[in-house]
């Protein structure tokens, strides 16, 4: 009875299915999606990067519709939801942790997954659609990623628009219309915030999910490249033969077949991401909007880092072409390439050009980030307030250089340099700067400024300028000669000069 009543059951669920089946074609999708055939050298660890980017585009858009509940786009209210979020709603600031280390674990498997396609030579012949696809879903990722950091509108998020801002309005002709577009205004407002929230929640989630369509279809059309061979090159008039055959020879369908490595990936990403946001957390807040607080250390999220650094190191005139040239012919060049190198060998040791191509980039980018991260360009803001200046920089001046001492303690110059070793990092060190420049030369760079010292010509009154250059001429080590002109000679010291004290040991030659 139990097995007749079993068979029943089993037979009703068979007609109910086939039912379906018959009208929606239910086995037919599956067949022709994830049941769709593919070579069996593909089940491999190095082909699980692309379903797993999607798992993570995934994770984004659930946790990013919770957080939507909560956050109000509204320049007035984001800061303060925020920190509702983040310090009084029950696991709120594990719900953005996971949603911000979900962008980041994005990003980087899809840039794993675009070089792993790239040196497997998987965007030649016939999967040029595919690739092209792809790099615009990593254009799109990438602003996701920006507009994300907007959306915690903090302090950090704020200068990182005015960064941003700047960086666009240097487009030749364009680029005032462009920031005027892109904050809604001539200033970052309530407006600003309303676009980027825009851009993130609808414009770019709709743009990918288009795209990915797009790139999921031309997967299925053309197939999952192979695994490259050496000596295999592929050719326009016999790859499609070539693939069928080893469809023919060798396919099993992706599910169930295939799919195991791409399981086990999966769960290693979720566990990635929730290990993560439980022992690091989300990222800021970092203090309110506020434009009169002036943060001088903007950093971006990691992956936009390397501009940070790019902005730091490289002289005025080379930040345009390093910003806005540079970038759009790396990618019009990746959009390209299909129809730059299309057909010929794929395995990377056939192809030492490409492979010195991924670990050139990589090394950049990373040498970049690393400087972004640890960069000691921006001042130490507080240097002024809690550094004094040291005592043996003090003993033995004259009034008028005591007044300059006062003068640079007073006027902040220490947020950007320090005295032997005490005070910021971004300009060079004062304790033996009369012994490199003169007092003309001095009192220039004060007063106009020049390289990443900003003028202060304005701020300082004649008696200020030159009581704080006569001190920062005294700086210079005891038995040597200040700064001279070359046209003029030398004039030793006094035996009894006590410019800088050097009693310290351990006080050398900076120079």
């Amino acid at each position: 009875m139990i097995a007749n009543a079993k068979k029943k059951v089993t037979d009703a669920a068979l007609g109910v299915f086939g039912w379906i089946d018959d009208r929606i074609h239910v086995s037919e999708i599956f067949e022709h999606t994830a049941g769709h055939h593919i070579p069996k050298s593909t089940s491999s660890w190095f082909y699980v990067f692309g379903s797993a980017t999607l798992l993570c585009l995934i994770i984004q858009l659930v946790t990013g519709t919770l957080l939507a509940l909560a956050y109000v786009p509204s320049g007035a209210e984001a800061y303060t939801t925020l920190e509702y979020l983040t310090f009084e709603q029950p696991l709120g600031w594990y719900l953005r942790g996971i949603h911000y280390w979900g962008s980041n674990f994005m990003v980087s498997i899809m840039l794993i997954h675009m070089t792993q396609v790239y040196l497997f030579g998987a965007y030649k012949y016939p999967r040029e659609v595919t690739w092209m696809s792809g790099v615009l879903l990593l254009v799109i990722t990438l602003g996701l990623a920006f507009t994300g950091q907007v959306m915690r509108f903090d302090e950090d998020a704020y200068w990182g628009i005015g960064i941003g801002a700047a960086i666009t309005g240097r487009s030749p002709g364009i680029g005032g219309p462009l920031v005027q577009m892109l904050l809604g205004g001539p200033i970052i407002s309530a407006e600003t915030l309303s676009r980027f929230f825009t851009l993130h929640v609808f414009v770019l989630p709709g743009s990918i999910l288009a795209i990915i369509v797009l790139h999921l279809r031309m997967v299925l059309l053309k197939g999952i490249n192979e695994w490259p061979e050496p000596g295999v090159e592929v050719n326009r008039e016999t790859y499609d033969r070539h693939y069928a055959a080893i469809i023919k020879r060798e396919g099993m369908p992706f599910v169930p077949h295939g799919i195991g490595k791409d399981l086990i990936a999966g769960a290693i990403v979720i566990v990635g991401i929730l290990v993560c946001a439980a022992v690091f957390g989300p990222k800021g807040p970092i203090g309110p909007p506020d434009p009169t607080q002036i943060d001088a250390n903007p950093r971006p999220d990691f992956f936009f880092m390397w501009i940070f650094a790019i902005a730091a190191l490289m002289p005025d005139y080379m930040e345009t072409v390093a910003l806005l040239v540079a970038p759009p012919i790396v990618i019009t060049l990746l959009f390209l390439l299909p129809f730059l190198n299309n057909t010929g060998e794929k395995h990377w040791s056939r192809r030492p050009a490409a492979v010195l191509t991924v670990v050139g980039l990589y090394l950049s980018l990373g040498l970049l980030s690393w400087w972004g991260i640890t960069s000691p360009w921006s001042p130490a803001m507080t240097a002024w307030r809690a550094d004094p200046t040291p005592k043996q920089f003090l003993v033995g001046h004259t009034p008028l250089e005591l007044q300059g001492a006062i003068v640079l303690q007073q006027k902040q110059c220490r947020n950007c340099h320090a005295i032997d070793g005490i005070g910021g990092v971004r300009g060079p060190d004062l304790a033996e700067v009369g012994s490199r420049l003169t007092a003309p030369e001095l009192a220039r760079q004060v007063i106009q400024g020049g390289g990443n010292m900003p003028a202060y010509g304005k701020n300082l009154s004649p008696y200020e300028v030159n009581a704080l250059v006569a001190y920062m001429v005294s700086l210079h080590p005891t038995g040597t000669t200040p700064a001279q002109d070359s046209a003029k000679p030398s004039v030793p010291p006094p035996e009894n000069s006590k410019r800088q004290a050097s009693a310290d040991p351990a006080h050398g030659d900076h120079g």
